[in-house]
């Protein structure tokens, strides 16, 4: 169980205190510290008895997250965002619905909103064709309608378990993503090695949505843009590849359109000067892949090695689990 915290004391020990609450699997709880000033690794060590592993630095969410798994010796390794608190019974709900078939290499979550816990966050994750991925269900009311076990493109690394044999053949986080989009990288390149996931309704975790850097952080956005890009460099297909501008127009079309309409993310940017900071991150991220570029087309040839699936199942797989034009907007 390995759960990566930076300065989130209060956060972090509600999390842990939901996690003391797990019952019908062994488990150990590693807190991996990215240099926290706020006491909350002491406060981690002397109240839940967590093993910490101490950063001196803000190593970010894809390096804590190998180190976790690198320092844990469990079959299979679950994590946990230090803003989520899980409910009882969701460890062990995870570990059954993964260990059913030797071939599932990770269970995702019903996550829902902690403020407003009848309201979905996510459900496993979808993908639009530029590589912009998001949260199954995201923002729905829970009506029921994701009450059934079924299949996941992939797992939120926010609440999720990872079958170690699968981490051991394809590798751990891409560390060039640092945070964002990096359950993403790491859960398509499983999907392409052939591994698969399941989603599981009895794993409930409620989460604060955006608690890391905020919903309005430039910075944040900067993230999301450039490693979305990265991906897409990585692991697409070369026939989805090509089209990558063509549907990032239109996504960035649609984006525009929602924004006139007072919706979506650009509600978060208020006025001409809030579109402006969001345009500029936007070029900040792309500019920062390009850069990148080089590195994740040599990657992308490693991945020969790993292949299962065609680039035509590949293909067929992201348009399979398609996020809808209108919710990537």
């Amino acid at each position: 169980m390995v759960v990566v915290n930076w300065n989130r004391k209060e956060l972090l020990r509600a999390c842990l205190r939901s996690l003391a609450c797990q019952q019908g699997v062994p488990f150990e709880t590693i807190v991996v510290d990215n240099g926290s000033s706020d006491g909350s690794a002491d406060m981690a060590e002397r109240e839940f008895s967590a093993r910490v592993v101490r950063n001196l630095e803000n190593r970010g969410f894809c390096a804590a997250n190998n180190q976790g798994i690198a320092a844990s010796a469990g079959e299979f390794i679950a994590l946990l965002n230090n803003d989520a608190e899980a409910e009882p019974g969701w460890l062990e709900a995870l570990y059954t619905a993964c260990a059913r078939h030797p071939r599932t290499g990770m269970a995702a979550s019903k996550i829902v909103v902690w403020e407003d816990p009848q309201r979905i966050d996510k459900v496993g994750h979808l993908m639009y064709p530029d590589g912009q991925n998001r949260g199954r269900g995201s923002g729905a009311l829970d009506r029921g309608q994701y009450d059934r076990e079924e299949e996941a493109l992939w797992p939120d690394g926010c609440a999720c378990l990872y079958r170690r044999a699968m981490l051991d053949q394809i590798g751990g986080f891409d560390e060039d993503f640092f945070a964002y989009g990096d359950d993403a990288e790491l859960g398509l390149r499983a999907r392409i090695a052939g591994w698969t996931c399941v989603y599981t309704p009895r794993a409930v975790v409620r989460h604060h949505r955006g608690s890391t850097l905020g919903k309005n952080s430039a910075h944040r956005l900067t993230l999301i843009e450039r490693n979305r890009v990265l991906l897409a460099l990585k692991l697409f297909p070369w026939s989805l590849l090509w089209l990558n501008p063509v549907f990032f127009a239109a996504r960035i079309a649609a984006g525009i359109w929602a924004s006139l309409r007072g919706s979506g993310d650009t509600t978060y940017f208020p006025g001409i000067s809030g579109k402006l900071r969001m345009a500029g991150a936007l070029l900040r991220g792309d500019c920062q892949a390009l850069l990148l570029a080089p590195r994740m087309l040599r990657k992308r040839r490693q991945i020969a090695r790993l292949r299962r699936l065609s680039a035509s199942d590949v293909r067929r797989l992201i348009l399979r689990h398609r996020l809808p034009l209108r919710e990537a907007a």
